[in-house]
């Protein structure tokens, strides 16, 4: 017994070496940072965090540039722009439109590609992403480092997400959305908190604060 248990652990050593031996230093530094970052993130009990949402197309000559605020907690969110809202506890999600006073009520689907937030973007280096390291640079005496991850999934509507971290604090600076159809969509935190106290309720959304918001609901 004690034989076969010293072949399966010798043999899961070598798999281990064999797989870091096949990771280029690019990828073995990336994988490092992004590995640091999601303990960072998980170490949390909640974080806020206020950013600058930048929004453009090439091809449409399109551009767009608004402030928001994102609070976040394990896997409830909730995002605050100027004109919309959304909140969601983990299993259903709110969006509300200030404009309209609508509000469209869908379920949760952690693979959803239309809501990227800070922990998706860490923790995709762990299925169906590669990732590389580009580049290390110095931005206002600080030292950042970027990243690149592209899906395996070459059909996906997203072909790359350009990740900046803060090479001391470990923090992210930004993360940009590359689309097929020449969609760019940047997210530049301006500040952080972490361990910031937050009650689960703050990310169900309440109707009774909204006068004669009009309902749709989107699940099955």
């Amino acid at each position: 017994m004690k034989k076969t248990f010293a072949i399966i652990a010798f043999l899961g050593i070598c798999e281990a070496i064999a797989q870091h031996k096949q990771m280029t230093p690019p990828e073995h530094r990336a994988r490092q940072i992004l590995a640091e970052v999601e303990n960072k993130f998980l170490s949390a009990s909640a974080l806020q965090a206020d950013f600058t949402y930048e929004f453009r197309n090439e091809a449409n000559k399109t551009k767009d540039e608004v402030k928001g605020t994102f609070v976040m907690k394990k896997n409830k969110f909730k995002l605050k722009l100027a004109n919309q809202e959304i909140y969601s506890n983990g299993k259903t999600v709110w969006t509300y439109l200030k404009d309209a006073n609508e509000v469209s009520i869908s379920e949760y689907t952690p693979d959803d590609d239309s809501f990227i937030t800070p922990e998706k973007v860490i923790k995709l280096y762990k299925k169906d992403y590669k990732y590389i390291f580009i580049r290390e640079f110095t931005e206002n005496g600080k030292v950042y480092e970027e990243i690149d991850l592209q899906p395996t999934d070459r059909s996906k509507k997203v072909f790359k997400i350009r990740l900046v971290v803060n090479k001391k604090t470990r923090t992210i600076k930004s993360w940009e959305i590359f689309e097929k159809n020449q969609n760019r969509s940047k997210y530049i935190i301006d500040t952080i908190a972490y361990d910031v106290q937050v009650d689960d309720n703050y990310f169900n959304f309440d109707k009774r604060k909204y006068p004669n918001v009009n309902e749709v609901d989107l699940r099955d």
